[in-house]
């Protein structure tokens, strides 16, 4: 059978970076055939009418589904369980990451040397901005609290940029809805003895005002999750 990645898109009110993030998925040349799976997470904006618009004009391997806010977890899983690909990938729909990358993600996979890849901003020389301190500590000290209850070392838990063996990611599904979804997945893959390889991701950061949403709630949250995960190790 031949490879094929689907890219999961969850989406809740980006207007105003969609439809360029579009283009740019769009635009990459892969080894291998994609398809683009987004989510709508019930946005109140007018990010559902641009993306239908748009799929009108671009109609090949772009799907939308429409669903009550959930949270990202639900949306990834929503689009997890709708995606016809062998290999999948996450994808915010804002700007901060760059669609080039998807070549290295699923590389590793694709020689059989890895089942599941992160993209790492920590490891990216060219990165020299964060969406701020806060954002920069928060995002380590929850990656260096999944390494310590699970004895590894990997350096950005946090990063959008997650890639997976189909069948593995749906043997070790978390159960989270929400953003804690990302650190939930590395404690469970880690806990079972999944190796999470690491690539150079590009990062162009963005910040509250430009509509990034998390907040010290998600990081209290994600400390729960952590331990919650690690304690449920299947």
């Amino acid at each position: 059978m031949s490879e094929k990645l689907s890219i999961i898109i969850p989406v809740y009110n980006e207007e105003g970076t969609v439809l360029e993030l579009l283009e740019k998925v769009q635009k990459v040349n892969l080894s291998i055939d994609k398809e683009i799976i987004l989510v709508n997470d019930g946005s109140t904006d007018n990010s559902k009418n641009l993306i239908e618009n748009y799929i009108k004009k671009n109609p090949n391997n772009i799907i939308l589904y429409n669903k009550k806010n959930g949270g990202k977890g639900s949306a990834l899983k929503y689009g997890f369980k709708k995606a016809t690909g062998s290999i999948f990938i996450i994808q915010d729909a804002d700007l901060e990451y760059d669609p080039s990358d998807y070549q290295n993600c699923i590389d590793p996979i694709l020689s059989g040397d890895a089942e599941v890849v992160y993209g790492s901003r920590r490891i990216e020389k060219s990165n020299k901005k964060y969406s701020g301190i806060l954002y920069f500590i928060g995002g380590s000290l929850l990656t260096m609290f999944v390494n310590v209850l699970c004895f590894s070392w990997i350096t950005d838990s946090a990063c959008c940029y997650k890639t997976f063996r189909k069948e593995t990611l749906l043997k070790y599904m978390p159960e989270g809805n929400s953003f804690t979804w990302d650190f939930q997945i590395s404690v469970i893959l880690l806990s079972n003895g999944i190796k999470i390889h690491e690539v150079p991701s590009k990062y162009y950061p963005r910040d509250k005002s430009e509509g990034k949403k998390i907040n010290y709630k998600d990081f209290i949250k994600c400390i729960f999750a952590i331990i919650v995960a690690r304690v449920k190790k299947r």
